[in-house]
């Protein structure tokens, strides 16, 4: 088994944020040289999640609001007391951090609409990462 590793470095622009990554897995897909197996991709932040969702425009926003609203920044969290960014550290909890996806013939497979994103709860931040791992033969 073969397993190769790229870090992504980005930086988010606001405080809730969708980043699609999906040219940059399938590129590390691609670049591995593996033809079937998995593929890891990782958000090494607290603050931050990974989703496979539509990139509509429309949905993005619906899906950032929805967010917004189930984990209100302005909320009293106990956490505040430390850190003003409880309400992200509850998302991603809740969210998930990381998504797994297969590799087929060298292709990364995902559903028609499924794009992949890294979710932005506590920016704008200038040094997010996200670790794509893909692992197979």
């Amino acid at each position: 088994m073969r397993v190769v590793t790229k870090i992504l470095t980005f930086s988010t622009r606001e405080k809730f944020e969708l980043i699609n990554i999906t040219a940059d897995v399938e590129r590390t897909v691609s670049e591995s040289g593996i033809s079937n197996g998995i593929c890891l991709v990782f958000a090494p932040h607290a603050t931050g999640a990974i989703i496979a969702n539509e990139n509509e425009r429309g949905l993005i926003k619906d899906i950032l609001n929805h967010i917004s609203s189930l984990f209100p920044p302005g909320r009293e969290w106990l956490h505040n007391r430390i850190d003003d960014n409880a309400h992200a550290h509850v998302a991603s909890s809740l969210i998930g951090t990381s998504l797994t996806l297969p590799v087929i013939n060298g292709k990364l497979v995902r559903g028609t609409w499924q794009d992949v994103f890294f979710v932005e709860m506590d920016g704008p931040r200038t040094n997010r990462r996200v670790i794509v791992e893909v692992l197979g033969e």
